[in-house]
């Protein structure tokens, strides 16, 4: 039987590039991660969005 690991959200924000997407891995407070994949388009426009709001 393989190892389970606990699921936290404990651990850093991760962004990896997967072929021609990119996956975000956010930890969630309370536990869990959300996953989302991005197009580079969807990602240049998620910076443009992030950088309006943290300057």
């Amino acid at each position: 039987m393989a190892a389970m690991k606990p699921r936290t959200g404990d651990g850093p924000m991760e962004v990896t590039k997967e072929g021609r997407g990119i996956i975000m891995r956010v930890p969630l407070e309370g536990g869990g991660r959300l996953v989302v994949e991005l197009t580079p388009d969807e990602a240049a426009e998620l910076k443009e969005a992030l950088d309006g709001v943290v300057g």
